[in-house]
């Protein structure tokens, strides 16, 4: 059985159980199987730091030279980032406005951190920047750990030769050897997602299931608002392709998006698409297209802003304008370096949550919709990479006019 449907059933028979035992239960249910959740979300704690790491290495030296990138790299990387933002800040703007999780309240024994003022633009900056790797890895300070991890890959670039090899391959086993304890902790998925729930829904009752219907939307909402705003918007100026032209002829990558939540297993029909119903060259396309399906992740990253609010809402804490600000940055950085990991979304929100000191309890809220949530995330990260291949080809027809 699926994964995602395993930890669905999970999900409905948390419900279901906490439904029936009610808070009568609770000091059993907080005594026995609680602490099973506990154990879940300490073993997604134990791999951020290792997973960060290995695999934002491995993703600066795959893409090779740095002196052999080329402007259509360098700017394909770029833009892929700046739609990632964006999509974050929608995710922001949607939850903003329907607040979904509030009222609803996490069982008392689950404390919360009290989140400290966000700091200033230039201790961000400064902060970004470690003094002592292994001090910030010790902490699990994610946003100078990705520094530090860039510097590392970038590095290895430099050296080149029979010596970047062999660091290239250990970095290569090492995020390998990540994916696979992941992939091991998210088959534990469907028993910690049951224990992490129970409790909040045997205190809460029924009212724990509108909040998880509000978030399905709100993503629903934003994936809506980022594709027809941002993407037909790329897709007009550079392309021009109406909104019709442009949807249509992604229509067959978007539904095998919707229905596979694969972006590797759409790639194949998306460079189709791209290349006969959009127009897309062959040369621009075979590089865009793979490179987005690897760090273009902005349906993901419109759900962690969404998610992070209505966990923000859940456990009671208002996030300041800098704090927001932190998971943009924490999000739109993580999404080169976990695109590749199994269960990418919950190990990215699981990310952002630690950026800002938002507990990660509030993980077990979300898992047990993220099949659904994936539907919705995987359709608009496709649409993305074809709307960032049209600016490119354009681009690029654009520089060789300009040199012929």
């Amino acid at each position: 059985m699926n994964l995602s449907i395993k930890i669905f059933i999970s999900l409905v028979l948390s419900v279901i159980v906490g439904l029936i035992a009610g808070e009568p239960a609770l000091p059993f249910i907080n005594w026995w199987i609680a602490p099973i959740g506990t154990i879940f979300i300490n073993l997604i704690k134990m791999m951020i730091v290792p997973v960060v790491f290995f695999s934002l290495v491995v993703g600066m030296t795959s893409l090779g030279d740095t002196r052999k990138l080329g402007r259509i790299g360098v700017k394909t990387v770029l833009l892929y980032l700046c739609t990632t933002a964006i999509a974050i800040v929608i995710g922001f703007a949607v939850a903003g406005i329907v607040h979904p999780g509030v009222g609803l309240q996490m069982p008392a024994d689950v404390v919360t951190k009290e989140v400290k003022p966000a700091p200033g633009i230039m201790q961000v900056l400064v902060g970004m920047v470690p003094a002592n790797p292994v001090d910030v890895m010790a902490k699990a300070q994610i946003l100078p750990l990705i520094v530090f991890a860039l510097f590392v890959g970038v590095g290895i670039l430099k050296v080149g030769g029979e010596r970047a090899e062999i660091l290239v391959k250990f970095f290569d086993a090492g995020a390998e050897v990540c994916y696979k304890i992941i992939g091991m902790i998210m088959n534990f998925a469907p028993y910690g997602v049951f224990a992490l729930l129970l409790p909040v829904v045997a205190k809460n009752g029924p009212s724990v299931l509108l909040p998880l219907l509000s978030v399905i939307g709100c993503v629903a909402v934003g994936c809506v608002i980022h594709a027809l705003c941002v993407y037909s918007t790329l897709a007009r100026v550079w392309g021009g392709h109406s909104p019709k032209q442009f949807f249509s002829g992604m229509s067959e990558a978007m539904l095998i998006a919707f229905t596979t939540c694969s972006s590797a297993g759409t790639l194949p029909v998306n460079m189709k698409n791209c290349q006969e119903k959009l127009g897309v060259s062959r040369e621009v396309s075979s590089f865009v297209l793979p490179l987005g399906a690897t760090i273009n992740m902005d349906g993901t990253a419109l759900y962690q802003g969404v998610c992070a609010l209505f966990i923000a809402n859940v456990f009671g804490i208002d996030l300041t304008a800098g704090q927001m600000a932190m998971i943009v940055l924490t999000g739109t950085l993580a999404s080169i370096g976990t695109a590749g990991v199994p269960g990418a979304g919950l190990i990215m929100l699981a990310l952002v949550l630690q950026s800002v000191g938002l507990p990660m309890e509030g993980l077990a809220l979300v898992a047990g919709i993220d099949r659904v949530l994936d539907m919705f995330r995987t359709c608009l990260n496709i649409t993305g990479d074809a709307a960032v291949a049209i600016v490119m080809d354009q681009e690029e027809k654009k520089h060789d006019a300009a040199a012929a």
